[in-house]
């Protein structure tokens, strides 16, 4: 009787949210267990495939080091400011996907698209390691199978020595370095054969078809190591983040320790010096180039894994008072430093394998899977105890797709799981969904495993979260910095750290970031051509349904901004009752936050409910401590926050 009286007492003063968490039989919502957790839960899904394969290409590709002008200037007035917002934004809320846009909810589709986008990339994110794990496996033996023409799977024009080949088609025996490169280069000889490399590739591992349209069987061997694939992930994050933030302390630091063995190893390489200058060699004249700009901006939002909804589910894990901006900036130099260390890895394998083949490091360089699978194990098979150093490279890509691959799993579950929270933390019901969840992302990747999977692999990761995430984050960056405000955000900002954080965060998100993103996304619209896929036999040009699939999916996601727009006002017919906030708790909100209609009472009028709108309970006269109703975590004695006067 006591409890439900002092209850009555302070109905005025709080907001009438439902503490699921204390509900009988509900489980209490997890937090990270140290404070370094969500530091590395965030290094260990955005430090990943993408630094190792991608950005030392672009960089050799858009002008060496003189690349890395427009790549920081993108880091620091897009990537660490959208880092950070998503970020602030899940640890203030508490809660990730849907719920985390409860602070606009006209554009609570933005969290649905985010969901949608992150779901589509675990489908297709897990093959690659799939395809990962069947080279670690195939490389315990004492020869790699990709090292020579004798087996089954070869043609009659595989060749184990380019040089030679070449020398012979063309009816040579010259070694000299001239005659050879002339000899590589000349397509009318180097169509005759191909490397064993790239056979085991496309017909032992790929088994590949001639298209799309020719979609095969499955490979029963690629879908054993797709489904060892997802059941590491769903041992990884059954038990949520606690198990997750520890499996991550090895999956988030281990490829370091392996990323500087292969360094160490390649650097005493023949070759690798050259593959050094070729890396850096900057090429000012590059950045007149559309293109370049367009590729260190789409990168950044790769690298950084903004739009995703992920990093707004790790931070809903983070204790309120968290410093997440001193994290946001570690994040930056740890991500961007990881891009730049990769480049020296990949630039000395691909000088070794250039003076190798007699070949320019042009003609070598490849990214994306074609270096991880092609590229790489090539140069490796030339090396002295080839099948150790093979088991250490992919195992590092092994690690280092994993934690990018159970985290972005993690931002699906915490979506729905904070959407529905009274069916799903109640007894084990969230590891059957997260077992449901893999399943489902299992039968979707099958079409990723047979003889045509490559291609349904391309759309995929081309159409999927491509340009749409840039214009998610736009999108983002309207509901903060104009809908909310920015300066209520900020409030909330300091209420969670107890003091402002620089202005620079304001300026990049009201002006700097969604020119960045807009910007991005217009000049990438305009450089866009259809999708098509290199192979050695030549290129493949996808057919007009193919294309009109990957448009589906890539409408998918951002469609529902709008129609989630739409169901919103038609059910609540006041568009300034779905620019406020709704849902906030008590140490939540801002005296002026007290006293106005939301969203939810709206609802609650509608279904004939009874509504109490909270009131404000002024301080107490002396300002010793603040009022007993409203419990400012931000709160300083003799201090009144600049922001929470606006």
């Amino acid at each position: 009787m006591e409890k439900e009286e002092e209850s009555n007492n302070l109905a005025v003063a709080t907001p009438p949210v439902v503490e699921l968490e204390e509900e009988e039989g509900v489980n209490k919502r997890e937090t990270w267990g140290r404070a370094f957790d969500f530091l590395l839960a965030c290094i260990g899904f955005s430090v990943g495939l993408g630094n190792v394969w991608r950005f030392p290409y672009l960089c050799y590709k858009n002008g060496g080091g003189a690349f890395l002008i427009p790549y920081f200037l993108c880091v620091i007035f897009g990537g660490i400011p959208l880092f950070y917002l998503e970020v602030a934004l899940g640890q203030f809320m508490g809660v990730g996907g849907l719920k985390a846009w409860n602070l606009v909810p006209l554009l609570q589709g933005i969290g649905m698209a985010t969901v949608i986008i992150v779901f589509l990339l675990n489908c297709y994110y897990n093959v690659i390691l799939c395809w990962a794990f069947y080279y670690m496996f195939s490389s315990f033996t004492t020869e790699l199978p990709w090292a020579t023409c004798n087996h089954d799977w070869n043609t009659e024009n595989c060749s184990e020595n380019f040089v030679t080949a070449a020398n012979i088609v063309n009816g040579t025996n010259s070694s000299d370095p001239g005659n050879i490169i002339t000899n590589l280069t000349d397509p009318n000889i180097t169509q005759s054969f191909v490397d064993p490399v790239t056979e085991y590739w496309e017909h032992k591992v790929l088994g590949i078809s001639s298209g799309i349209d020719d979609m095969g069987s499955i490979k029963w061997d690629l879908c054993l190591c797709l489904i060892f694939a997802w059941i590491v992930v769903y041992a990884c994050i059954c038990k949520g983040i606690k198990s997750s933030g520890k499996v991550m302390y090895v999956t988030a630091t281990s490829p370091y320790i392996f990323m500087l063995c292969l360094l160490i190893r390649n650097a005493l390489l023949d070759g690798a010096y050259d593959g050094v200058i070729f890396y850096l060699r900057p090429n000012i004249s590059k950045l007149a180039d559309i293109q370049v700009w367009v590729d260190a901006g789409t990168q950044i939002f790769f690298s950084y894994s903004i739009s995703l909804g992920a990093l707004t589910a790790l931070g809903s894990y983070n204790k309120f008072h968290h410093n997440s901006y001193r994290d946001a900036v570690l994040f930056a130099l740890t991500n961007s430093g990881t891009s730049f260390f990769a480049g020296f890895i990949v630039f000395t394998i691909l000088g070794y394998m250039a003076k190798t083949q007699g070949r320019s490091i042009e003609d070598v360089a490849e990214s994306g899977p074609g270096l991880a699978f092609i590229a790489y194990p090539k140069a490796v098979a030339q090396m002295p105890a080839a099948p150790v150093w093979s088991i250490l490279f992919f195992l590092m890509i092994i690690l280092l797709g994993l934690d990018s691959q159970f985290v972005g799993v993690e931002g699906v579950i915490t979506a729905v799981v904070d959407q529905y929270p009274k069916y799903l933390r109640k007894g084990y019901r969230k590891e059957i969904f997260i077992g449901i969840v893999c399943f489902l992302s299992f039968l979707i990747g099958l079409s990723m495993v047979t003889n045509g999977g490559m291609y349904v692999f391309q759309l995929f990761d081309y159409y999927s979260g491509s340009r749409i995430i840039l214009l998610v984050a736009f999108f983002e960056l309207i509901a903060i910095g104009y809908i909310y405000g920015v300066n209520r955000f900020l409030a909330n900002i300091e209420m969670m750290l107890g003091w402002n954080i620089l202005p620079f965060m304001k300026v990049c998100w009201l002006v700097f970031s969604p020119i960045f993103c807009i910007s991005i996304f217009v000049m990438s619209a305009i450089n866009y051509s259809e999708l098509t896929y290199e192979r050695p036999s030549g290129v493949y040009v996808y057919p007009n349904w193919a294309v009109a699939i990957g448009w589906t999916m890539a409408c998918l996601s951002i469609v529902w901004v709008p129609i989630i727009a739409v169901y919103k006002y038609i059910k609540c017919r006041d568009l300034m009752v779905l620019l406020r906030p709704t849902g906030l708790k008590q140490h939540q909100m801002r005296p002026c936050d007290y006293g106005q209609l939301t969203y939810d009472d709206v609802l609650k009028q509608r279904q004939g409910l009874p509504v109490s709108i909270p009131q404000y309970v002024a301080p107490a006269t002396n300002m010793d401590s603040p009022p007993p109703a409203y419990v400012n975590p931000g709160y300083e004695k003799d201090k009144e926050s600049y922001f929470t006067q606006l």
